[in-house]
């Protein structure tokens, strides 16, 4: 197996996949989450509680990296960011949506009410930004 060019990149990176972003404990250690993500070619963008103990440890450290990989059966691949989160008090409305709409099934009453509750409190959330200084790949 080899790096991907960026075409087969940006292919494998345009299916809906979970990212799985690791950040730094106060001593170091690394742990990582699930997340859905939007890829703009750029940068990496999250939403998340601004409450959120990922927050907590952007603050403290903003090193990060996230993982996307294959969904089993397919062949072997996977893209890794590696970089500096930024946190920023924008407005995650239009995010939220685009994101829910990639990964639910919004015909769903339960899912659309989720979605509305989020919009009703947007104020609680934040823009996590990985704009990568590395990218890593192999597919």
């Amino acid at each position: 197996m080899k790096p991907m060019d960026v075409e087969k990149r940006e292919a494998f990176l345009s299916k809906t996949r979970l990212g799985i972003l690791t950040t730094l404990r106060d001593d170091g250690a690394p742990t990582a989450v699930p997340i859905w993500y939007d890829w703009d070619g750029t940068a990496v963008s999250i939403f998340t509680s601004k409450s959120s103990p990922k927050v907590k440890r952007l603050r403290q450290d903003p090193r990060a990296s996230m993982l996307v990989v294959n969904d089993v059966g397919e062949p072997e691949a996977w893209v890794l960011f590696e970089g500096d989160v930024e946190i920023l008090e924008e407005d995650t409305t239009e995010l939220m949506t685009k994101l829910c709409y990639r990964y639910w099934d919004m015909s769903s009453e339960a899912t659309q009410a989720v979605l509305q509750d989020w919009k009703d409190h947007a104020d609680d959330r934040c823009l996590l930004k990985l704009i990568p200084k590395r990218i890593r790949s192999l597919g």
